[in-house]
């Protein structure tokens, strides 16, 4: 590694400052917005990363197919800031929410605080800047203090606070994963939302789509203090610094640079099942039509099916885009079925074709895989074969693959496309992608596959039902998936330990500004959940934006609100609870996609004034106005919960009982329970409550008001 050093004063005007580095490069900071800075380095032979994908800051406008020109300044105010030299040589730039400072002249460190003069981020001393000419990795270090709270990084496991943690940002099939320390999972997610030890608040989000390594404390050097530092790997290091009162303020901020969220279609926030069991079986039709014939018989409300992979296989190899008519001779009438009972149906589609496919030759003589330098298909291992990615930065691909969802899935009678096992986790150093005409090697390409394949799924589907809002899902993809796509945190595994860690995965990915989240109720992988554990899983993730009870288990079994008969009436219950807030639910989403929300979040992040709200633990805030209290632990009598300072009180949900804020209480539970509290003030839309709240789109018909 080589530090990089400034070769002379900065040159610098209202709109930023532009710093010499001895070998020719650059390193720019613009003020884009009064709250919103930038800082890249311009290498002198030019970007690897010529174009972005994530940046798409004018509201209802997305990013161009072949993506947008890494130096576009289009979308942003660029405001001038208040400059001042200082005698020492230093330069500052202020705005009213933020202020810059180029530390002494002929150094390379920046400084940074908000708008009350508390500082944000600081550049190490020694050292800030660093390039590895042999690895082509850039380093980016900054001062780290002890009472620092670091968040985000996306699907991260383990405490929301990430201090002391070395974490990578780099997609991978993780089936299995460790639910309190694995990783890399799915995503990739290079944003970083900071409270320093003077309690400012900041959002850190690094451009690029190469693997990252984050050292968030891990990492110890006696020569250089106390820092932090990313490592990107062979990619350009361009940054953006997000200021902001609250961590609210710093989200909403952050989601609007990348486009915002999707507003999905209502059906999509009822109870959906799948379970890949039940698309695996021999005679999968003739159990999904047992499913909608229980499904009505238990008086369970479900609003859509997501056919696991299974009707596309042949054994236990997956061929996307074909039907396997032994196990599903009439896939239309099923289908046709389906939404005669109220559910939409929504279908597994994966972006690999085995080498065995019948389309693999003639993608290939498009040219339409992920290749090597010889143009050959790159061949990787893939469900039980060998099989080639396809390549979603070459335009006929895109078309193939549009083609094929509309003549083989939606045409069927499906609504809406699963994108799964996206995270194109390919290893060939010799692998690149066509990149519209330029290409680009894999390595700093996989999370860009994800992201355009589930763009090219929704539009295939707004094209397919022009009148109707499209919805898809994505296992994987970087900062701009949410546009498109609802997630969830990937294979998880049944657990008592799952459960627990996967409520902190799900508020992460909150606050790194993925909303539409949630888990596979009852863990996807592992041994069949007891009944005990089953319905607290079912309980914990009723009010989670996504409600999916997904499974593949070993032993033939599929985690189905029936499950285990003895808590069945329980299970519905809590299926019954998330359907009666559905009109809540609903604004939440709203809010979401016009104001950058959260629908999850942790408490400090509606009441940051709270310091007991930062302890880690296993409650969330639906909304602004409820706290959800879920029972991790199995065999409790009592569950111990945190009310936060702010309101005048908090209120029991279900019974009105009132609690003092600011306090830690303990409530009784039963199998039954599911610890629901609301705060004074609150206002809750509701469809009613009772078994006969049945569907998603039902009328509000009650308001609970609490009041003190």
């Amino acid at each position: 590694m080589k530090t990089l050093q400034a070769q002379g004063p900065a040159r610098a005007d209202a709109h930023g400052m532009t710093i010499a580095l001895h070998g020719g490069a650059r390193l720019q900071v613009e003020i884009l917005e009064p709250a919103l800075a930038r800082v890249r380095l311009q290498p002198a032979d030019g970007y690897r990363e010529p174009r972005t994908w994530a940046i798409a800051p004018q509201a209802g406008q997305d990013v161009p197919w072949q993506g947008r020109e890494r130096d576009d300044r289009s979308g942003f105010a660029c405001p001038q800031a208040q400059l001042q030299q200082h005698d020492d040589g230093a330069v500052t730039l202020r705005t009213d929410a933020l202020s810059v400072t180029l530390v002494g002249t002929g150094t390379l460190a920046l400084r940074w605080s908000d708008a009350q003069d508390r500082p944000m981020l600081a550049d190490r001393a020694s050292a800030a800047y660093m390039h590895s000419r042999r690895l082509g990795a850039v380093r980016h270090y900054l001062q780290r203090e002890p009472g620092d709270r670091y968040y985000g990084l996306g699907d991260k496991t383990g405490p929301l606070n990430l201090h002391g943690r070395r974490l990578r940002t780099l997609a991978m099939d993780a089936l299995g994963y460790d639910p309190r320390s694995g990783d890399p999972l799915y995503k990739h997610w290079p944003f970083v939302l900071s409270r320093s030890s003077q309690g400012a608040w900041c959002g850190l989000y690094y451009d690029t789509l190469a693997p990252c390594t984050f050292d968030l404390g891990c990492e110890h050097d006696n020569y250089h203090g106390l820092y932090r530092h990313v490592e990107i790997d062979d990619g350009d290091l361009d940054y953006y610094v997000i200021a902001g009162n609250t961590p609210a303020e710093v989200i909403a901020r952050f989601v609007a640079l990348i486009g915002g969220t999707a507003l999905p279609p209502r059906w999509s926030l009822g109870y959906a099942q799948t379970a890949m069991g039940l698309a695996d079986a021999p005679d999968a039709q003739q159990q999904l039509d047992g499913f909608i014939d229980r499904i009505a018989r238990e008086g369970i409300p479900c609003s859509a099916f997501h056919y696991g992979s299974g009707y596309s296989s042949r054994g236990k190899r997956r061929y996307v885009f074909t039907w396997n008519q032994t196990k599903f001779p009439q896939p239309r009438t099923l289908n046709a079925r389906f939404h005669a009972s109220g559910m939409q149906v929504v279908a597994n589609i994966k972006p690999c074709l085995l080498d065995d496919h019948p389309a693999f030759a003639p993608v290939q003589a498009q040219g339409g895989f992920v290749h090597d330098a010889q143009g050959r298909p790159v061949l990787e291992p893939f469900w039980d074969g060998m099989g080639a990615h396809l390549d979603f930065t070459h335009a006929d691909t895109i078309a193939w693959w549009q083609q094929q969802l509309r003549e083989q899935v939606l045409d069927y009678g499906i609504d809406a496309g699963w994108n799964d096992n996206n995270e194109y986790a390919i290893l060939d150093d010799d692998a690149q992608c066509d990149g519209f005409g330029q290409p680009i090697p894999m390595h700093r390409a996989r999370p860009l596959h994800g992201l355009l394949m589930t763009r090219a799924s929704v539009e295939a589907q707004r094209q397919h039902a022009p009148d109707a809002p499209a919805f898809s899902v994505s296992r994987a993809g970087p900062p701009g998936i949410q546009r498109y796509a609802q997630t969830w945190s990937g294979d998880n595994t049944t657990s008592w330990d799952s459960l627990r860690w996967n409520i902190r995965t799900g508020l992460q990915m909150s606050l790194s500004g993925m909303f539409n989240v949630g888990h596979d109720v009852g863990g996807f992988a592992g041994p069949s959940p007891d009944a005990e554990l089953f319905l607290r899983w079912v309980q914990a993730c009723c009010l989670n934006p996504r409600m999916v009870m997904n499974s593949w288990k070993a032993d033939g079994t599929n985690n189905v609100p029936w499950l285990h008969p003895q808590v069945t009436e329980h299970v519905a219950a809590a299926i019954r609870l998330r359907y009666s807030l559905m009109p809540y639910l609903w604004s939440l989403f709203e809010r979401a996609s016009r104001h950058h929300e959260p629908i999850i979040r942790p408490t400090f992040y509606d009441f940051p004034d709270d310091e007991a709200s930062f302890a880690d633990g296993d409650d969330f805030m639906l909304g602004r106005d409820l706290l959800v209290a879920p029972v991790v632990e199995p065999g409790a009598t009592s569950r111990r919960v945190h009310l936060p300072a702010g309101p005048r009180a908090w209120f029991d949900f279900h019974t009105g009982e009132r609690f003092a804020a600011g306090q830690v209480h303990t409530v009784a539970v039963s199998w039954a329970s599911l610890p629901l509290f609301a705060r004074d003030g609150a206002s809750i839309p509701m469809a009613g409550a009772g078994a006969g709240i049945r569907r998603h789109d039902d009328p509000v018909r009650d308001t609970r008001l609490f009041r003190a």
